[in-house]
């Protein structure tokens, strides 16, 4: 995501943060390595502690979950969320077909 993009879409919601990792199967530990964003700053956000987070630690967030394959949907008539990429859902798909 570019940085003019997200001044754009500022919306990242910490449900959106936790919601990505999930999908994903993250630990926040995982999410702070892949993003260069530290653990405290990352536990802080998720849980609403953050009231204005910096830009860049929003970016750097976003830009490892986008890079992972998440996702993320705008607020358009429902919540904003997220959901895997197309290529993201058939890497998932085929690592559990493989395990079976």
């Amino acid at each position: 995501m570019s940085e003019q993009d997200f001044r754009t879409n500022r919306a990242l919601l910490p449900a959106q943060i936790r919601a990505g990792r999930g999908l994903l199967d993250w630990s926040r530990t995982r999410l702070a390595k892949e993003s260069g964003v530290s653990l405290r700053a990352l536990v802080e956000l998720e849980s609403g502690q953050t009231a204005r987070p910096q830009s860049r630690t929003l970016m750097a967030l976003t830009d490892a979950l986008t890079a992972a394959g998440v996702e993320f949907i705008p607020a358009n008539g429902g919540g904003p969320g997220v959901r895997l990429t197309r290529e993201a859902a058939l890497r998932e798909a085929m690592a559990i077909i493989k395990r079976d």
